[in-house]
């Protein structure tokens, strides 16, 4: 199917009303280093509509993905636990409190994990092709794709422009973890692209360098969705085992590409040289050469700063003359001066035309920046205007979210406040009131009940 002009949509995980520091994910530094502490999940969703504004305010278009149904009771009941969702919920409070934590994750936030996502110009009947993750190596996000499936189904329902595919067998030789391990390097967002999968371990094929942390994305998922999506070019590459043990734990911690464009430390790849000349030779028939931009600041800081979980983007001409690129960034990158060096020589080379510094630090002391809550969806004219109005975020419809988060998101949360009732009654007025807004009805289980 041939459309006239392509451009890229940011589908933003809003964040839940269960956003909390329970510090579930091996690996990642801040979510360990932050574990315990109060949250405040009204700020924490603020700040990413503020991120979403920012973008419609460059000229982009600009989507919303709603937050996963949490506390999860129907697996709570599948475990056993009797009685009322209430009494389910405390239940599981007074008896596992580590379960109950796993169960009210709001790592959904973090859609960058919810699939991978292949543009038409790359697949072979031409839709747009989603997979959602099965995020099968950790507890609490292995959860998640059912429901992440059914929400990409209801946004993208037309079938005449968009596939949406059943996650991965929950195998542990098919760890998934969606678009933070998936990059895609083209000559514009509308042309043939290389889609470049980034890879932890082969699960077949165990190294001795294999990292001590979870290396979650295997090369053999890697190969099954470039083969489900119909990719003619797919490139394969593994990260830097010092990376993940470093605190790298998804390629996106590491690397950020747009376009023809790659910026990337000089630990994510073991071999950057070596990386550098097969990425270019196989952009080679799509008549571009990649241009990359690599740091070598110390990787603590890159971690720390998350400068590489930026948000790449291309800015409409309209906005800066001849369009060019801008980074949208965790203010922490701006207060740490490796990374700050880092993105003024981008600007100073011309490699990037603005640097947006934006205050996520909710999401970020959980280990989510600006790339984390995002999930990059490249769609021709037809496609976009098949997207389900309700999620396409107008300055009207931020209005709306933020009177709703206002309303009813607690500006204070912790583990203990998670097992009691009136918490979970909180929460489902939360996301009934996301959905009216989103014009979603009956998307959650419980939603359903009550009907």
């Amino acid at each position: 199917m041939t459309e006239t002009m392509t451009r890229e949509m940011n589908f933003d995980g809003l964040v839940g009303p269960t956003h909390n520091y329970a510090g579930l994910s091996r690996g990642n530094i801040a979510s360990a280093t932050h574990k315990g502490r109060v949250s405040n999940p009204r700020a924490a969703a603020l700040q990413g509509l503020t991120k979403m504004e920012r973008l419609i305010d460059l000229g982009l278009p600009q989507g919303v993905i709603p937050p996963q149904d949490g506390p999860r009771v129907g697996f709570l009941r599948s475990l056993g636990f009797t009685g009322t969702d209430a009494d389910i919920v405390q239940m599981a409070g007074s008896a596992n409190p580590a379960l109950l934590a796993n169960v009210s994750s709001a790592s959904s936030m973090w859609t960058a994990n919810a699939a991978t996502v292949s543009p038409g110009a790359d697949t072979s009947d031409g839709r747009v092709h989603f997979t959602p993750a099965n995020l099968i190596s950790m507890p609490h996000r292995a959860m998640e794709h059912g429901l992440t499936q059914r929400i990409l189904t209801r946004i993208f329902k037309d079938e005449t422009y968009f596939a949406v595919h059943d996650a991965l067998p929950m195998n542990p030789m098919l760890g998934d973890e969606g678009a933070a391990n998936h990059n895609r390097l083209c000559k514009r967002h509308g042309d043939a692209g290389l889609e470049v999968f980034v890879y932890g371990r082969a699960a077949l094929s165990p190294q001795a360098d294999d990292p001590q942390f979870p290396a979650r994305q295997t090369l053999e998922s890697c190969h099954a969705l470039a083969s489900r999506h119909g990719l003619s070019r797919g490139h394969f590459l593994r990260q830097n085992p010092k990376a993940i043990d470093a605190g790298a734990f998804h390629n996106d911690v590491v690397c950020v590409v747009n376009e023809d464009t790659m910026l990337y430390h000089a630990l994510a790849f073991e071999t950057p040289d070596a990386m550098e000349a097969a990425v270019t030779k196989a952009c080679e028939p799509l008549g571009f050469a990649p241009r990359f931009a690599r740091a070598d600041m110390p990787i603590e800081d890159a971690i720390a700063a998350y400068v590489f979980n930026s948000q790449l983007i291309t800015l409409p001409s309209q906005n800066s003359g001849d369009g060019g690129m801008a980074m949208i960034l965790p203010i922490e990158a701006q207060e740490t001066p490796t990374a700050k060096a880092y993105v003024d020589r981008l600007i100073s080379d011309g490699v990037i035309k603005a640097a947006h510094y934006l205050d996520l630090r909710q999401s970020m002391s959980n280990g989510g920046g600006p790339a984390c809550l995002r999930l990059r969806v490249a769609m021709g004219t037809d496609a976009l205007a098949a997207v389900h109005p309700g999620v396409v975020m107008t300055k009207a419809k931020i209005a709306a979210l933020r009177a709703v988060i206002t309303t009813h998101y607690r500006d204070r949360l912790t583990l203990d406040d998670m097992g009691d009732p009136q918490f979970l009654t909180d929460v489902r007025g939360a996301l009934d009131a996301i959905t009216h807004a989103l014009d979603l009805p009956a998307l959650y289980d419980f939603q359903k009940d009550v009907a």
